[in-house]
């Protein structure tokens, strides 16, 4: 058949529902949860209704260099092709260990809005764009998450490090922010942010108006710095735990 005759691949389904734990551990328990991280990928290989997995550190996010890193803080992101199959990893071994192992834990529930980009050469949350800015409601929009990912490339890791400062500088402050956490698959060049906003309109204004995040995106597209990104929204459906000794989120939800 002609190249041109063949039919477009279909696009990445979207997940039923994308899950989010952060466990918090003692000083104790740091050495075994890297050793937990490395074993765990294997233990979740196959694991019935579970599209996609990322066993991640975090950092704090300001430098996101090697010294940003939060040894007390480990996250586990899957994605899933049903609730009742995201339902039956709470009962699993690998919970309940990291359970045991935790003086906390966050726990989120999120729906996929849209996604741009590839992680793993994947895209585990489908590939719808984003709406349109200011499209949503703030009196009836839900809280929403954001991920952004990125593969640095070796050679921009010191230009990238440099300019990170600037982008987050005005994050904490950013009216709306609820959370955020830098995320990683490795201590350097598999970098992302996880943060929960108030809702969309929030999200939106940080990045449209902050100037050093405008900045960022102008220079990633100049000098070409991630061989591979991706930014992803969520709605937050459910939040359960506490992270840092507080809830993350108080319901009720906005309805």
């Amino acid at each position: 058949m002609p190249a041109h005759d063949r039919p477009s691949p279909a696009p990445p389904a979207s997940p039923a529902l994308v899950t989010l734990h952060v466990w918090t551990v003692p000083t104790a328990g740091i050495a075994p949860a890297i050793a937990r991280l490395a074993l765990d990928r294997f233990r979740l290989r196959g694991y019935p209704g579970l599209t996609f997995t990322k066993l991640l550190g975090t950092g704090s996010g300001q430098t996101f260099a090697p010294q940003d890193a939060d040894p007390h803080h480990w996250a586990l992101l899957t994605c899933w092709d049903s609730p009742h199959a995201a339902a039956t990893l709470e009962r699993s071994r690998v919970i309940r260990r990291w359970d045991a192992a935790a003086t906390e834990r966050l726990r989120l529930t999120m729906t996929p809005i849209s996604s741009i980009g590839r992680w793993s050469k994947r895209q585990p949350f489908g590939s719808a764009k984003p709406p349109s800015p200011g499209s949503a409601d703030p009196a009836t929009d839900p809280p929403i998450a954001s991920i952004t990912r990125a593969r640095i490339r070796p050679r921009q890791l010191p230009a990238f490090w440099r300019a990170v400062p600037d982008v987050v500088a005005d994050l904490p402050q950013t009216d709306g922010l609820l959370w955020s956490k830098g995320i990683g698959e490795a201590p350097i060049g598999l970098q992302g942010t996880f943060s929960v906003w108030r809702n969309t309109e929030a999200l939106q204004r940080f990045a449209h108006q902050s100037a050093g995040h405008r900045e960022a995106i102008k220079r990633t597209r100049d000098t070409q710095w991630f061989s591979e990104e991706l930014f992803a929204r969520f709605t937050v459906d459910d939040v359960d735990g506490t992270i840092d000794g507080a809830p993350l989120l108080v319901p009720p939800w906005p309805s």
